[in-house]
């Protein structure tokens, strides 16, 4: 009965039961030690405990296995870029997983490793000389020109300066025939090769200025080359420069190599050009032939590699997870054994036990022994969670991770959060949309479920179920409001008032009238009050006084959810001290006030409840005509006055106090002060210390004790008021969308419509349309949300969740496989 009553029938109420277990307590035999932790990780259901702190990554037991791995899974990931260009079918993960051994696959990478970086550098030797000689031979294509007009320049004279395009005037000038020059017409000299197009000009200009315009130069462009250094495609020009002088040749050979230019030997004489371009062609074409046997030679190595590169990645990538988590064990050298210590779900450990008992028989070695230990850790959190409910166990998950058997408030989040994005979103034609792309998405599940996603639309995709839910809540709170894109709706039958000319109604007494006889509209708002001028204030006053109804009913919810936690960890005195006062505060308050709403709505009474809110503080005891709703009210609002107020030394002084005399007993029980600090913390309560006192140290210390109480007290009280308004939020975020989609639809399409154009009918539907979907689809639903999840996070959660454990992360092969996918 007692667990019916905490719910503990529903499995993700509490988190799983966990033991610790040790493999001497889990003692595994040195020698089978990489197979049973293998077929532990098969299962995924341990959680082992690194037994090795004090010791480095290089001083652990496995240190060169590990790094055996990580070097495999570097030839790997160097096979994995080499054949990202070669399209080559992938053997499946799940064939021949265990053809080869690591020792095999070692051995099998190196080789195969050491040819294919042969074959690279061989490749990268030849492709450089056949771009060299390609260069060479587009120079040889262009350098007769070049020479030719060079001669026809020189016209068998001296030329007081070597023309170039940048020294035009220089082309004009007379010819010096100065005796001294003479000599120097045998011995013009030439540099040529290839530049870069973009860097020409600004080469041009510095053999200009470093040769004071002695010198003649020619370029053409040959369009993109492949660069030699580089191995990329480039926009080059040929070029020539001719000049007199070895100073002049030293100077431009510098300059070549500053703008990365390529030089090549260039003969003079035209039948030595002809007959090194024919011998480039030669090469050229024997290099070509070449480099496509290499490259057949390449692609067949890595087409052998790559079939089984994903299923050698999954090997090797298990091997170093093994032993990794070998590496957390401790070596017992007497009796060689290894000595691990995991966390398991206590439902699990028959799965464990039977997994080592197959390891055993297939072995046919000593087994592993499997016992509990008992420890004072705080046990990893485990929730049992389906692809449904593991959305909404992530939306609590974001504010902290549940403490061990701690209340799981995803069980209520599951109705509570799309029910209270609703309340701020509801509204039929909007949550149809929703509706519709959450259901798009469940169609699609299993087709999106194999895709990489991005993370906007992963995002989405994750959270595929709690996007139908809030467009399911949507869909009811849109009924409740009576809206459809803001427009009302007579779903369920004509307004309850006199069915008037809501323009004219002074043949009404200048009054809309309800008629008595027939009741109220009976599901929702009545469609009567849209468009007129008492609408705005009816919707807020309905919508505020709901707020705070819901505010209420989930902060009542929230400190209920504490009882049970209490109830669960045996800690009476917080029951005493924390939930009795907090229930009797909240409610005294503002659990009066959802009365007083409550009783309004009943009685049609038209009293202003702030006006009794208000002099309840400020006159206590006195209820004048405009505040009074009910005989007896003065005397009832004293009384609850009083009782919040002495709820608030309740909170603060007795918990501390019984803290303190029961540590002060353990202390006199022990005799010593070593076990009186021990007792100290042990009365700081069940719950990890009876509402957060046991964690402050080995030693209790009062004056820490009285102030966390009295910070505990302080929150709860101001949070009492601040919570309750914050739950206003519903109100304003359902007013504020209600009246935005008013807007764009009376004052875009409707505006658009009464034009009588078609074209402005068109303009407008898009118009109305894209705001609809940009504006309210995706903005207020993105605001919508985010404050749900506050009155999630704050006002609900902060009433019962600690959220200070830590999620239980068991060793899984299927875990790591999900995570590099992922990745």
């Amino acid at each position: 009965m007692a667990r019916l009553l905490d719910l503990g029938n529903i499995d993700l109420w509490r988190s799983e039961e966990m033991q610790l277990v040790q493999a001497s307590s889990l003692m595994i035999p040195a020698d089978n030690a990489h197979d049973t932790v293998e077929a532990l990780g098969e299962i995924g259901l341990l959680q082992f405990k690194d037994l090795n702190v004090d010791k480095s990554a290089f001083q652990r037991t496995y240190a060169n296995q590990v790094r055996r791995c990580d070097e495999m899974a570097r030839k790997l990931r160097f096979f994995k870029e080499q054949k990202a260009h070669i399209p080559v079918p992938s053997r499946s993960l799940l064939d021949n997983r265990a053809s080869v051994t690591l020792d095999e696959l070692e051995s099998l990478l190196e080789a195969a490793e050491r040819e294919a970086v042969e074959m690279n550098a061989n490749h990268d030797r030849l492709q450089r000389a056949h771009s060299e000689l390609s260069e060479l031979s587009l120079l040889l294509d262009c350098a007769g020109k070049f020479f030719d007009s060079a001669r026809r320049a020189a016209g068998g004279h001296i030329l007081s300066c070597f023309t170039s395009p940048i020294a035009s005037t220089a082309l004009s000038s007379p010819p010096f025939r100065a005796p001294q020059y003479e000599p120097k017409i045998g011995r013009l000299g030439s540099i040529a090769g290839l530049i870069a197009r973009e860097r020409l000009p600004g080469f041009e200009r510095l053999l200009f200025r470093a040769t004071r315009g002695n010198n003649y130069f020619r370029s053409m462009s040959v369009g993109k080359v492949m660069d030699p250094a580089t191995g990329e495609s480039v926009e080059k020009a040929v070029f020539v420069v001719f000049f007199a002088g070895e100073r002049a040749r030293t100077k431009i050979g510098k300059i070549c190599e500053a703008f990365g230019a390529n030089r090549y030997p260039l003969p003079e004489e035209p039948n030595r050009q002809r007959a090194m371009a024919a011998e480039v062609g030669g090469r050229l074409t024997e290099m070509k032939t070449t480099l496509e046997i290499g490259d057949l030679q390449r692609t067949r190595l890595l087409q052998k590699v790559a079939a089984d590169l994903d299923v050698w990645t999954s090997l090797v990538r298990r091997e170093k997870a093994v032993y990794h988590t070998l590496n957390k064990c401790s070596v017992d050298v007497t009796r060689k054994v290894l000595v691990a210590e995991a966390w398991v779900p206590s439902s699990a450990r028959p799965r464990v036990q039977e997994a080592l008992r197959a390891v055993v028989s297939s072995a046919a070695q000593v087994g592993s022994i499997l016992q509990p230990l008992v420890s004072h850790e705080n046990p990893p959190t485990y929730f049992k969670t389906n692809k449904f409910t593991n959305s909404f166990q992530a939306i609590v998950e974001a504010y902290g991770v549940a403490r061990y058997r701690e209340v799981n408030p995803a069980v209520f989040t599951i109705v509570t959060f799309p029910f209270l994005f609703a309340v701020m979103f509801g509204d039929l034609g909007h949550g149809a949309l929703m509706t519709v792309f959450g259901v798009w998405l469940l169609i699609n599940e299993s087709k999106f479920a194999k895709q990489q996603l991005d993370d906007m639309f992963g995002m989405l995709y994750g959270g595929r179920y709690v996007i139908f839910l809030m467009g399911l809540f949507s869909l009811y709170m849109g009924l409740i409001y009576n809206e459809f894109f803001s427009m009302p709706m007579s779903l369920f039958g004509d307004s309850a008032f006199t069915s008037i000319d809501r323009r004219d109604c002074s043949h009404a007494g200048g009054e809309v009238r309800m008629d008595r006889t027939r009741g109220p509209y009976w599901f929702g708002v009545d469609p009567i009050w849209h468009g007129t001028k008492t609408e705005l204030p009816f919707l807020n006053s309905m919508k505020m006084k709901m707020s705070i109804l819901l505010g209420v009913a989930h902060m009542n919810l929230g400190i209920i959810m504490s009882l049970l936690n209490n109830n669960y960890f045996r800690d009476r005195l917080s029951t005493i001290c924390e939930f009795v006062p907090q229930m009797i505060f909240l409610n005294s308050l503002f659990g009066y006030l959802s009365a007083l709403i409550v009783g309004k709505w009943l009685t049609g009474a038209v009293t202003d409840l702030y006006h009794v809110m208000i002099y309840m503080f400020l006159q206590p005891g006195n209820v004048d005509e405009a505040g009074f709703l009910f005989t007896g009210q003065a005397g009832l609002q004293v009384f609850l006055l009083l009782v919040a107020f002495a709820a608030v030394p309740w909170m603060l002084l007795p918990k501390p106090l019984v803290l303190k005399k029961r540590a002060e007993a353990a202390a006199r029980h022990a005799g010593s002060t070593d076990t009186a600090t021990h007792g100290g913390a042990a009365g700081g309560g069940g719950h990890g210390g009876g509402g957060g006192h046991g964690g402050h140290g080995e030693q209790f210390e009062f004056g820490e004790v009285i102030v966390h109480q009295m910070i505990h007290t302080i929150e709860f009280v101001l949070g009492a008021v601040s919570n309750t308004a914050s739950y206003l939020r519903l109100w304003a975020l359902s007013l504020a969308h209600s009246q935005l989609s008013a807007v764009f639809y009376d004052r875009v399409l409707m505006a658009a419509v009464e034009s009588g154009s078609p074209a402005a009918m068109v303009v407008g539907f898009f118009v109305f349309a894209c705001a609809t979907l940009g504006v309210l689809m995706v903005m207020e639903s993105l605001s919508a949300f985010l404050h749900a999840l506050r009155l999630h996070w704050v006002e609900f959660q902060n009433k019962f969740y600690r959220g200070d454990g830590y999620s239980f992360a068991p060793f899984s092969f299927h875990a790591n496989q999900d995570e590099h996918a992922a990745s």
